[in-house]
């Protein structure tokens, strides 16, 4: 397997291999790399990404809990605006020291890169039809006003196309009808 290429999210771990029970903790403050989600929302290239990062060193390998915390940015689904989302995760996974199917992550040399690890954690969190909020009415129909900024908006109920010929006798006044 290739070696992980030094990343900020890459971390050694030197003092921690093989001795079972030590722990270190370790703070990573970066942007993303990339964009991470989908077309409707995500963590937008050079987005801050905050990691407390605690490695535990086992038998088998070292495990890493860490809490992450960024911001995806979107829009909502049925009204258009934009939506900003505080993504807070929590991560534990367990890099191996050698290669074994039980594992998906492995120490490399001395190094464990902690980003398709904190990228898979953040994608998953982010909601598949975000909404700027939980009653958002979405867009009206015939004109597209947002109906949370237009509370009472209606539109005059439309008039089947088999009467639309009986239009001109509702506007005569009441001296036409009469004269008729």
């Amino acid at each position: 397997m290739a070696h992980p290429k030094k990343t900020p999210f890459t971390l050694d771990v030197v003092d921690l291999i093989h001795r079972p029970g030590e722990l270190r903790e370790r703070v990573i403050d970066t942007t993303a790399p990339e964009g991470w989600g989908n077309a409707v929302i995500g963590v937008r290239e050079g987005e801050p990404i905050h990691v407390a990062a605690r490695l535990e060193s086992l038998h088998d390998g070292i495990l890493v809990s860490a809490d992450v915390s960024t911001l995806a940015k979107g829009e909502c689904v049925r009204c258009l605006i934009d939506v900003d989302l505080a993504v807070e995760v929590e991560i534990q996974e367990v890099f191996a020291y050698s290669h074994d199917e039980a594992f998906d992550y492995e120490v490399h040399e001395t190094l464990v890169d902690l980003e398709p690890v904190v990228r898979d954690a953040v994608v998953l969190s982010l909601p598949f039809q975000p909404v700027c909020q939980d009653d958002c009415t979405g867009l009206c129909p015939q004109c597209g006003v947002r109906l949370l900024d237009h509370p009472g908006h209606e539109h005059e109920a439309p008039v089947d196309p088999r009467w639309s010929a009986l239009g001109p006798l509702a506007e005569l006044s009441q001296d036409d009808k009469e004269k008729r």
